[in-house]
């Protein structure tokens, strides 16, 4: 089948997307956060065709996406208060919340855990195509397993061909960067994987990221210390070791994202100025990493942003997106 490309404006690309999701195809959506790659949550065989596509292990859980909070019951059980209030407060939105799953929810779901992540997400397309669809999608970013996520339909055009049936097209993702996952299947709500909600969570008793230790602590998305990663080398370091890093790459060319205007006359440096609002920075960094990956510039030096408990869901996806490869 050849990949078509979507209009998420248009009413009959919306159903030609939920057809094909009932057909078992993977259908690239857009998100709030990112480009997601849907399959019916529900169809074993769609969910494998997924995993392949991605090159994704089969141990990392998918996230399901719903349309109504009512089919929480359909995927988790024994869920607490704090699951409906944090999901009244901030549903639709870049919230994944991991419950304990419910008897059907397949294996390939939850990596063969005994919880699930279940969110409902904050972008009209995804809204209308899950309307539309009538389940539930797991839907990972729209990207090969461990590369940069896509916020833009030309880096998913640039990730996959006729493996996937259709890209929906919804412009921009907004906010840039994936979900707050907060844990919810032990006693103590904690969060797992920092975002742009994290301060707000906080305030309904969630304990910060890296806070706690208590049990067993679930695999969720984008937990691996390489992640979101470029093709080419890229670093993460300290304002005061700006400088020194620099020149010790005096060959080639490189980009650095500073969070101030150029500070040193270097000819071989391309210097690019980053936002001082979190909230524009994250919609930025994948684009800028993107920008980065097809440029001639081959290293990116990245300034850290403030160690701050706003910058934190930032600063994790920098020191993913720079760690060294294993290996």
């Amino acid at each position: 089948m050849k990949r078509l490309e979507l209009d998420g404006e248009k009413r009959e690309d919306i159903r030609q997307a939920a057809s094909l999701l009932r057909d078992g195809e993977l259908v690239a959506i857009p998100t709030e956060t990112v480009y997601g790659l849907a399959a019916d949550a529900s169809n074993e065989q769609a969910l494998a065709r997924l995993f392949s596509a991605k090159q994704r292990p089969l141990s990392h859980p998918l996230i399901v996406h719903i349309g109504d909070i009512a089919q929480l019951r359909d995927w988790a059980q024994d869920i607490t208060p704090i699951a409906y209030e944090l999901a009244e407060q901030f549903w639709p939105g870049p919230l994944t919340m991991i419950l304990k799953k419910s008897p059907s929810a397949p294996a390939l779901v939850t990596g063969g855990q005994s919880t699930v992540g279940i969110r409902m997400p904050g972008h009209p397309v995804a809204l209308e195509i899950l309307k539309e669809f009538g389940g539930a999608l797991a839907a990972p970013s729209a990207n090969k397993y461990g590369r940069i996520s896509p916020t833009a339909v030309a880096h998913v055009l640039g990730q996959f061909d006729n493996e996937i049936a259709a890209v929906v097209d919804g412009g921009l993702c907004p906010v840039g960067i994936e979900s707050s996952i907060v844990d919810l299947s032990t006693a103590a709500p904690r969060i797992l994987r920092p975002g742009l909600l994290d301060g707000e969570l906080v305030g309904f008793g969630v304990a910060p990221y890296g806070q706690t230790d208590e049990g067993d602590t679930p695999r969720v998305s984008g937990s691996d210390s390489r992640h979101y990663a470029p093709a080419k080398p890229a670093s993460l370091c300290s304002p005061k070791e700006l400088k020194q890093t620099i020149e010790q790459h005096a060959q080639g060319r490189i980009q650095v994202w500073s969070l101030t205007p150029n500070r040193y006359d270097l000819a071989h440096v391309d210097w690019v100025v980053m936002p001082l609002d979190p909230v524009f920075y994250a919609r930025e960094l994948y684009l800028r990493l993107h920008d980065f990956e097809r440029s001639e510039n081959d290293l990116l030096i990245i300034e850290q942003p403030p160690v701050t408990s706003v910058w934190k869901g930032i600063n994790n996806r920098l020191q993913r997106a720079t760690a060294r490869a294993s290996g």
